[in-house]
């Protein structure tokens, strides 16, 4: 066999699929995702450590939660900020794979859990961008909206479809 027929299998073979973070967000909006991790992970980092100052246990576990907040965010949203860790592009890599509503779920219930856990100005400002970051993801989830026209076709075909349904139950009565 050739070198050129040992080659054509592995062109032949079948790409793998777009990742389900590239399935209908845009370039600019999966940026603007990332940014707001990266941001997020940062507030999360500096409201955590300054939580971490004081006496009150709660404070403390809620600054921790906060700053492991930071971690995980820069990790899967950043991992060139993470290149002392060795399994840092492999989580991200795994992150990426995620739906966008998985993602928007696991960020803002990690955002969620230090304000349920001690509820101060620190934690919800700290917090608020990475939650943010979870709902541009839920948004991304919704999916593109809508044309006018085709909602109008739609309920056109629905209200036809209604008054026919109306109209053969009347018939069947009169009979």
């Amino acid at each position: 066999m050739s070198s050129q027929d040992e080659q054509l299998p592995a062109a032949a073979a079948p790409q793998p699929a777009a990742t389900s973070a590239d399935e209908g967000m845009t370039w600019w909006y999966r940026w603007l995702c990332r940014i707001a991790g990266v941001i997020g992970g940062m507030s999360c980092a500096f409201a955590g450590l300054w939580n971490c100052v004081t006496i009150n246990p709660l404070n403390i576990a809620a600054g921790v939660w906060m700053m492991l907040n930071a971690f995980v965010l820069f990790l899967c949203e950043a991992p060139f900020c993470c290149q002392f860790i060795e399994f840092a592009n492999s989580v991200s890599a795994r992150a990426d794979k995620l739906r966008a509503w998985q993602k928007a779920a696991f960020y803002c219930g990690m955002a969620v859990f230090p304000v349920m856990l001690s509820l101060t100005l620190t934690t919800l400002f700290g917090n608020a961008i990475a939650f943010a970051t979870g709902v541009l993801y839920g948004l991304s989830a919704l999916g593109k909206k809508g044309d006018a026209i085709s909602y109008a076709r739609i309920y056109e075909q629905q209200k036809q479809m209604d008054e026919e349904k109306l109209t053969g139950t009347l018939e069947g009565q009169a009979l």
